[in-house]
């Protein structure tokens, strides 16, 4: 827990590094996906994902969002000139939901050769045990680390028989397991995919948009999600990494990768379990973001800032361990707030409390601007902003989206995408 009440501690707060990571499909001028190879394949920011026409845009490291965001527009703006340039224009759809869907083998799998040819045959095995219409949909990633200075300031105020990166370990595994607890309230915030086309649902019939009752489909049961709650053992970071090791070992998930949770703990150098075995943890990971058509980069920076400053207060809030009826709970819970109607669905706490997500979510935002008291009035601006989206419904996107888009979604969709592109 970061020691708050220490003033070199407090004054390096909120400084942080992030890193975005942003996927988008390709589409063709009447909405169907697009084909062709992937047009950036030599490039470390802009790659592909699960289908050969699914980009996905890789910031660099930052210390503010706004840099983030603006590298993350600059990239969008190669992606348009790109597509834009092709001798069949095509554009990215702006949505977490995809568009309209033939029939399966319309997604085409991402194809790798020579030494990575091993990805496309991992891709292929996802595509028999999930089916290829889940790796269909798109979401932004939000990697986050606190600042060096702050770690040191903290790891100085005691003295410690661990190393420092075990104490960055310790930290981050506690944030964690808190995050697996509370990282719903950031599902109900970007939850901007209300509406999808009827395809998804019944195959084969295309052009009419649904309302699932789903805020974000993604995040829902519908959405990407293993067939079992995963039990993660927070003791330290050999137990951590040995509890997901052994769903492999069982023959649960083929890989580590598999493992569709939103929270990762990712280490520097190699994105691997062995990785973050010998080199520790690095930065966290939060993969629960829809795409949000309202903005053009398609992240809010407000949301991004939001979630640095839950993750301040939780790390410098005390914690209790987390059962694993908790945690097959906390799965429960990121699913019910990625329902549309908030003041209806419940959520429940690891003490046995129930009550409506909206509000928990106000208490939750309650503490967080009691914790913030004193800060800037940006940092409560940014709590207002949220806080305000479970007060009025009507502020939240998945409400602005199904009422600006809920009749002639497609038609609207990809005018949005010509529209951004071409301007």
């Amino acid at each position: 827990m970061l020691h708050v009440e220490n003033d070199v501690v407090r004054e390096y707060l909120l400084e942080g590094d992030f890193g975005l990571e942003k996927e988008s499909l390709r589409v063709l001028e009447d909405g169907s996906f697009s084909h062709t190879p992937h047009p950036f394949p030599e490039d470390a920011h802009i790659v592909k994902d699960f289908c050969e026409n699914q980009t996905e845009i890789n910031t660099g490291v930052h210390p503010c969002a706004k840099e983030a965001i603006e590298e993350l527009e600059y990239h969008n703006q190669r992606i348009y000139d790109k597509l834009q340039s092709l001798p069949q224009k095509e554009y990215l759809w702006p949505f977490s939901n995809p568009p309209h869907i033939s029939r399966e083998d319309d997604i085409p799998v991402a194809v790798f050769e020579g030494n990575q040819a091993s990805k496309s045959v991992y891709r292929e095995y996802l595509s028999g045990k999930y089916g290829r219409y889940k790796m269909t949909f798109s979401g932004i990633h939000v990697n986050y680390s606190f600042s060096e200075k702050l770690l040191r300031a903290d790891y100085e105020r005691d003295i410690h028989t661990e190393s420092f990166q075990e104490y960055k370990n310790r930290l981050y595994l506690d944030l964690a397991q808190k995050l697996a607890v509370y990282g719903w309230l950031l599902v109900a915030v970007t939850a901007a995919s209300p509406i999808m086309d009827s395809s998804f649902v019944e195959k084969g019939v295309c052009g009419r948009e649904i309302f699932t009752g789903m805020g974000s489909v993604r995040c829902s049961e519908m959405g990407y999600w293993n067939d079992f709650a995963p039990i993660f053992d927070y003791t330290d970071i050999h137990s951590y990494v040995e509890s997901i090791q052994e769903y492999v070992k069982k023959g649960l998930l083929k890989a580590p990768s598999e493992l569709y949770y939103p929270i990762r703990l990712k280490p520097s150098g190699e994105n691997d379990l062995h990785s973050l075995r010998k080199n520790g943890v690095n930065h966290i990971e939060l993969r629960m973001f829809d795409l949000n058509p309202l903005v053009s980069a398609g992240v809010e920076e407000k949301d991004i800032l939001f979630a640095q400053l839950m993750m301040v207060w939780l790390a410098s809030t005390p914690g209790q361990p987390v059962s694993e009826k908790d945690q097959i709970q906390a799965v429960q819970n990121f699913k019910n707030a990625a329902r549309y109607d908030l003041k209806t669905v419940k959520i429940l706490s690891p003490g046995g409390e129930d009550c409506s997500v909206a509000r928990a979510a106000l208490t939750v935002i309650e503490s967080m601007r009691e914790f913030y008291r004193t800060f800037s009035i940006d940092v409560q601006e940014v709590l207002d902003f949220e806080y305000m989206k479970f007060v009025d419904a009507g502020n939240r996107y998945a409400w602005k989206i199904r009422e600006r888009f809920g009749v002639g979604f497609s038609r609207k969709a990809l005018s949005l995408a010509k529209e951004r592109q071409e301007r």
